[in-house]
């Protein structure tokens, strides 16, 4: 996605944009080489979204992670996820106090703004679950009370596709919850020398004791108008039809092709329909549009589908996987 000069849109909050802008800017000089990685985060941002990260180790996920969270105004909170963390490590427990005898909350790092669950497969079902309700209704419930978690709450999880030893599978309907999955790949080759300054740059400035004093920069409240100019964002009627089609094509995607049937074993939730055209609405709006095209729709289309597609062991055999199921797919489903 490449973001146009600025420029005035009726209807549309220059500010908003603008400051966006600077913050794709500010985390591509320190992420390099990963530009389509950090478009996405700043989608499922907008969107107001979670995101799984894919990807080698080494590739930045992490770092692109805490970058963004820099840049936006609010808690920042980084999970390792391992095989004996515990649920209440994630929402909290209570806390005994033996001078009155009470019961008292101690909220856990799920009640910060921005989290980070690193490495998410790592832990245990137990673990994994906890992150359910939290993600899906944005609340936490512990015994009998249930706590609200911030207005503006995002978890970025990443995993590395790999190392499997060790590892837990995330179920269906963890996968579900999550917006946008994306997979990194290495950096160029130009790109891998400009990483090597940077990290020579950011070495000498640790000796020589420099501080960080890098501010928010973008508030919460610039966030939330971000989000409410997605949903005035104009869709064609014809527009909206073709995105619905393309989530019914996963679920019934005989009609298209006759060999698609024993590709796919479930397709894509009603949480994609509504994924899709969050994330087609802020490629648009990051483009500096007040309207959705087409084009915007496919640029999503494989982050909001490859997750919630499951295949068939037919497919896999093949070599077919989700994401050239969902191309072939776009390819079939007439555009208005």
């Amino acid at each position: 996605m490449s973001l146009t000069p600025p420029q005035t849109v009726p209807g549309l909050d220059i500010r908003a944009i603008e400051g966006f802008q600077t913050i794709r800017t500010h985390v591509n000089r320190q992420i390099i080489g990963q530009v389509e990685m950090v478009d996405r985060l700043l989608i499922a941002l907008l969107a107001d979204g979670h995101l799984l990260v894919e990807g080698a180790p080494g590739l930045a996920k992490t770092k692109a992670v805490k970058e963004i969270a820099r840049c936006v105004e609010g808690d920042f909170h980084r999970v390792q996820f391992t095989p004996d963390l515990l649920p209440a490590d994630l929402t909290g427990t209570e806390v005994y106090r033996p001078d009155d005898g009470s019961f008292v909350f101690q909220p856990g790092p799920l009640f910060h703004n921005i989290i980070l669950a690193d490495e998410v497969n790592r832990a245990p079902a137990k673990v994994q679950s906890a992150l359910l309700e939290a993600m899906g209704e944005r609340q936490i419930t512990v015994g009998k009370t249930t706590y609200n978690l911030p207005r503006l709450f995002m978890v970025m999880a990443t995993q590395n596709p790999i190392e499997q030893e060790g590892t837990y599978p995330l179920p269906e309907a963890q996968l579900d919850r999550f917006l946008m999955h994306i997979r990194v790949d290495y950096p160029a080759g130009n790109s891998e020398r400009e990483i090597l300054q940077l990290v020579r740059e950011e070495t000498l400035k640790q000796i020589d004791d420099i501080p960080d004093t890098m501010e928010p920069l973008i508030s919460q409240e610039l966030v939330f108008s971000a989000r409410e100019q997605l949903l005035r964002l104009h869709m064609a009627a014809p527009l909206e039809e073709y995105l619905v089609q393309l989530v019914l094509a996963t679920r019934q995607p005989e009609v298209y092709e006759t060999d698609f049937k024993r590709w796919v074993n479930f397709g894509a939730s009603p949480r994609a329909t509504i994924a899709l055209d969050r994330c087609a609405r802020a490629h648009a709006w990051l483009n500096r549009r007040d309207y959705v095209s087409p084009d915007d729709i496919q640029a999503v289309a494989h982050d909001v589908f490859r997750h919630r597609i499951l295949m068939s062991f037919e497919a896999e055999a093949e070599g077919i996987d989700a994401d050239r199921f969902v191309s072939e797919l776009i390819k079939r489903v007439a555009v208005p």
